[in-house]
């Protein structure tokens, strides 16, 4: 139960999977350039976009300093209007919650609205080893739920799968008619989840934000399948992580006006939903709301005011549609729930460096992530500070047929520079030994490790034929 430990060192293999299929290639280049490409549209038409990203900022800024005051505000609110208040500590303590309150209102079934909380604590994997079947509604979930995967993206599940790969999977497990229509995709899926809402006994969502102010749960889509998940069923429980409230109902419309911007390239998202208590005399909606606050690490990333920044995160996906990196090796190459720029720097956080230790280097550093970032959360320097941690706290594993570790060869490296002898017997051995390998001035080919790996994917320089203070003193006596 609870949430799947990794081994963040698979990221290569995977990513050299994912790199040798041309058909997975192109799948993430068209699904993320067209969100990218939606997303410059949108932000152009809006003017003071800026000055949005710095208010958000703000108020995420103003949540985080103050996060035990919101909590409180929240649930005194929420509570008064009707809803019962769950905490979870732990990933296991969430799903507990959940399958209790399954139990008491006799559900043996549920339909689930996208909730990245719910695929971080594994609650799918919970509720099935008690007996309650789990019924993903959102388009994207529904297509990974029948292929056994997990998210390949925070916003679109399936990104990694084209419409012919869906129409197969339909074919195996809805015994549907073979077709690529992307609307009868949807009117097949449509028609297999129609029931579900009909005869689930529990709703259960995530939450976009929490308003302190009203104790509303706020919720976006596009598919209108959160609706029917939040109304239909008797009881609806929503997860909620704790970074996600917001101050005050006014603060909401910063927020959506970047969120679906940002995401999806659209002004707004199709279907908006505020939530504040079950349902009242003459309104539809669930006799009982639960809503589960929970912390699953993120209170020791609160406690970190260096990592502090990560919690600003609203989840909307456009780092990783921006990311050359994750444009290239994918969702499922980064091993866990959360991936691309904002994957790197939330998995090290919930899971703890030993199992993630290599993600913070899957980066370029190129620093889009950050400018598109709708929070302002500074990703890069928060990749560097988590490669800084990495290093003084994990040791590097070795690398399969190194005789010696990249550490090792660090320290050689250090002893070598500080020793001016050294480092010049070094260059021309060096020197000497490129003979046998550069060509034309480049070598192309190293069998050493682990400048091995470095010319898999590039061409290395050669040294040049004069050392530089060979050449300064020679340019003195001239």
């Amino acid at each position: 139960m609870g949430k799947t430990r990794i081994q963040s060192g698979e990221i290569h293999e995977r990513a050299r999977q994912v790199l040798a299929d041309a058909h997975l290639q192109e799948a993430y280049r068209s699904s993320t350039l067209r969100l990218y490409t939606h997303r410059l549209q949108a932000i152009s038409e809006l003017p003071g976009f800026e000055r949005l990203r710095e208010r958000a900022y703000a108020l995420k800024r103003d949540v985080m300093e103050h996060l035990d005051y919101y909590l409180a505000q929240f649930a005194e609110n929420a509570e008064r209007r009707g809803g019962h208040i769950h905490w979870a500590a732990t990933a296991a303590e969430a799903c507990t919650i959940v399958r209790e309150i399954a139990e008491g209102a006799g559900a043996r079934e549920i339909v689930k609205a996208k909730t990245m909380v719910s695929e971080e604590i594994g609650l799918n994997r919970a509720l099935e080893a008690a007996g309650v079947r789990p019924f993903e509604t959102d388009l994207g979930e529904f297509i990974v739920q029948l292929s056994g995967e997990g998210p390949a993206h925070i916003v679109a599940p399936a990104m990694h799968m084209t419409r012919h790969d869906v129409s197969r999977l339909f074919v195996t497990h809805i015994h549907s008619e073979p077709t690529d229509v992307p609307e009868e995709l949807t009117a097949i899926a449509r028609r297999a989840l129609r029931e579900k809402f009909a005869r689930a006994g529990l709703g259960l969502s995530g939450a976009n934000f929490a308003v302190a102010e009203t104790g509303t749960i706020v919720l976006v889509e596009n598919e209108g399948n959160i609706r029917f998940s939040t109304t239909a069923p008797r009881v609806h429980v929503t997860l909620v992580g704790i970074e996600k409230l917001i101050p005050r109902l006014a603060d909401l419309a910063v927020f959506l006006r970047l969120l679906g911007r940002s995401g999806t390239g659209q002004k707004l998202t199709v279907y908006t939903s505020l939530l504040t208590g079950p349902r009242r005399p003459g309104e539809d909606g669930p006799e009982e709301l639960h809503v589960v606050l929970v912390d699953n690490g993120r209170v020791a990333t609160l406690a970190d005011s260096k990592m502090r920044e990560v919690l600003y995160c609203i989840r909307c996906g456009g780092c990783l549609n921006a990311c050359p990196v994750y444009r290239k090796i994918g969702g499922h190459a980064y091993g866990w729930v959360y991936s691309g720029p904002i994957g790197a720097l939330i998995t090290p956080q919930l899971l703890g460096l030993e199992s993630a230790r290599e993600l913070p280097f899957a980066s370029s550093l190129c620093a889009v992530c950050r400018d598109v970032c709708p929070v302002k959360i500074n990703i890069p320097d928060l990749l560097l500070q988590l490669r800084s941690q990495a290093q003084e706290q994990v040791r590097a594993p070795r690398e399969k047929g190194a005789l010696v570790s990249e550490r090792t060869l660090m320290r050689l490296w250090a002893w070598a520079m500080k020793r001016p002898w050294a480092y010049s017997l070094g260059s021309r051995l060096a020197r000497l030994g490129q003979r046998l390998i550069a060509r034309e001035g480049w070598i192309r080919r190293l069998a050493l490790y682990p400048l091995s790996g470095w010319t898999e994917g590039r061409d290395l320089p050669a040294l040049a034929p004069k050392t530089f203070r060979k050449r300064w003193k020679e340019m003195g006596k001239q």
